[in-house]
């Protein structure tokens, strides 16, 4: 396995298991709409997070 796909492998890992957190707080339906909106904010360019947050944008 190279760097690159334990690097993906990693991020697969934590996105999994932020994705179990998301349905347990919030159920299936929310965690795959918020998922799909991250998706089609990655196709268009856009930013991840509100205008003005302090969090971090991917």
């Amino acid at each position: 396995m190279t760097d690159e796909d334990r690097s993906k492998d990693e991020f697969f890992k934590r996105l999994g298991l932020l994705a179990q957190e998301m349905i347990d707080a919030h159920g299936k339906d929310f965690t795959m709409g918020t998922l799909i909106l991250a998706a089609r904010f990655i196709a268009d360019g856009k930013p991840i997070g509100r205008p003005g947050s302090t969090e971090p944008s991917a």
